[in-house]
């Protein structure tokens, strides 16, 4: 899909990759709509930007998703793409998963997007098509120690991301799936539990992962976009 002049709203956009993202797209033309919970990040941003609008919305809550989307029409008529980024990460061994707190995280990662992609689809359907992008992540690749609850939320996101794909194929909506891998945000300083060793310190036989830059994460993002592949790693 072209990105010049699309309106397309993207989630947890206020750091990180969200951010990144957006001064990508808005390079290339796009009507941004910033979500995220913090208003005073999203008007900072948007002041960086030549065409967006910012829409405090905790996507926890279903009524904030419900007027992000109402808010987008009012301003513009359309929604092309929806960027699903909001997320959290949960570190742990398995026998020591807080399940109140794997549930907070599944609504983010899990439920919230579900609830968005549901809220944009009549739209895109009746405007005859559209695209969402849901951001995973590699750890739904590969098993990881300490990872199981955050790798099973981006599990679920892909299942529920490919299976969306082909039965919305007929209506001419794209779902993809994007998996960045380790990158350079406060994705660790936000995630419920600590860090495991594994991913902080140097070990002979385990050395550091490989860490992206945002920069990097949003035009590899921006390229699936234009392209409309279903699956894009980093």
């Amino acid at each position: 899909m072209k990105i010049k002049d699309k309106v397309i709203i993207i989630t947890g956009v206020s750091e990180g990759i969200g951010a990144a993202t957006a001064k990508v797209l808005a390079d290339k033309g796009a009507k941004l709509v910033l979500a995220a919970r913090s208003g005073e990040k999203l008007r900072a941003l948007a002041k960086e930007l030549p065409e967006a609008i910012v829409v405090v919305t905790d996507m926890r809550k279903p009524q904030d998703i419900e007027n992000l989307i109402v808010e987008t029409l009012k301003k513009y008529g359309r929604i092309d793409i929806l960027i699903n980024n909001a997320g959290q990460g949960m570190y742990g061994p398995f026998e020591k998963i807080d399940i109140e707190k794997y549930k907070e995280v599944m609504e983010l990662n899990v439920y919230a997007v579900v609830r968005a992609m549901q809220a944009v689809i009549p739209q895109m359907r009746s405007q005859g098509g559209g695209m969402i992008l849901n951001i995973s992540s590699m750890v739904s690749k590969k098993y990881f120690p300490s990872l199981a609850a955050y790798a099973s939320t981006k599990y679920a996101l892909n299942a529920l991301s490919l299976t969306a794909r082909q039965e919305l194929a007929p209506d001419k909506i794209v779902v993809s799936v994007f998996h960045p891998k380790m990158t350079a945000t406060n994705f660790g300083k936000n995630a419920v539990g600590a860090r495991p060793e594994w991913v902080t310190s140097q070990r002979d036989n385990h050395p550091l992962p490989e860490v992206d830059q945002p920069e990097q994460v949003a035009q590899k993002i921006a390229e699936q976009i234009e392209s409309d592949e279903a699956e894009v790693t980093m």
